[in-house]
């Protein structure tokens, strides 16, 4: 077993893992790729989605450092691969500082190898599901808060992480406290799957079960309207919440693949919140 392996369970799923392999990625397990040959069965547009999310992930953070933001929080940031966030945003500003939160294991330590020497990142384990612990945390461990400063503005990434918390009302409350945490000037960016999302709510919903029966996560399709209540206070940027390869896109993008076209079969919307002065 490799090293970054050491002492993770491999006997269930792991959605970063799964985010990883669908990405071309090597840091993921035989029960990720069984269940991603599964979900494939389902979803096959499923490596192709997860490319087009990660480029409107590419777009907005190039967007957000333009605008002068230099704080990138990122929960749920999964397992680091071409196109991070701290790669985009220290190409436009050398000084952008980012923060990787994810609750798996392996992403944190493939984080923590990549960041080796680089003073403006890092990357923890922290849960969506406990804000409250998370920005606490980010408050008043001295390391931490030496990258994200809460009462300045910045920019919170919650890239196809809303999903796997379940339980409506949960997913609601923890958006909320990221969302009243975050200083004026402030930028929440987030993308999330649909019932639709692969072209097929039957097989969204099979591909959903499979999640949630064969990883250690949950796994909740929403429709646009209710993902759209997740930016309420926030004014969004034009174009507003629209199915990702629509977000700005950049026709040189070979990430955007058949949703060129028909970006609806791409099943996840995305948008960027700004919390105003």
């Amino acid at each position: 077993m490799q090293g970054w392996a050491r002492g993770v369970d491999t006997t269930r799923g792991s959605v970063a893992r799964l985010y990883d392999y669908y990405l071309g990625g090597t840091h993921n397990f035989e029960v990720d790729r069984e269940i991603a040959a599964q979900i494939l069965t389902l979803q096959p547009l499923a490596p192709l989605i997860a490319r087009a999310n990660r480029a409107w992930l590419g777009r907005a953070v190039s967007y957000l450092a333009q605008q002068g933001i230099r704080q990138f929080l990122d929960i749920g940031s999964g397992i680091p691969t071409k196109g991070n966030v701290h790669e985009i945003a220290q190409a436009v500003a050398a000084d952008s500082r980012v923060l990787y939160v994810d609750t798996d294991p392996v992403a944190v330590m493939h984080g923590h190898q990549i960041l080796d020497g680089n003073d403006l990142a890092d990357a923890v384990q922290g849960d969506l599901r406990d804000p409250g612990e998370l920005l606490h945390r980010i408050d008043t461990d001295d390391a931490l808060s030496s990258i994200i400063d809460l009462s300045m503005p910045t920019a919170i990434i919650l890239a196809s992480v809303v999903q796997f918390v379940q339980d409506d009302t949960a997913a609601a409350a923890a958006v909320r406290a990221v969302r009243e945490r975050m200083a004026p000037g402030s930028y929440l960016a987030m993308s999330h799957p649909t019932p639709e999302v692969g072209g097929s709510a039957a097989s969204a919903a099979e591909g959903a079960k499979e999640y949630r029966e064969r990883t250690d996560s949950g796994f909740r399709l929403r429709q646009p309207d209710e993902i759209l209540g997740y930016f309420d206070g926030f004014t969004l940027v034009p174009p507003g919440l629209v199915w990702v390869p629509e977000w700005r896109p950049d026709h040189t993008d070979t990430d955007l693949g058949p949703f060129v076209d028909h970006p609806s079969r791409s099943g996840i919307v995305a948008g960027v919140g700004y919390k105003d002065l």
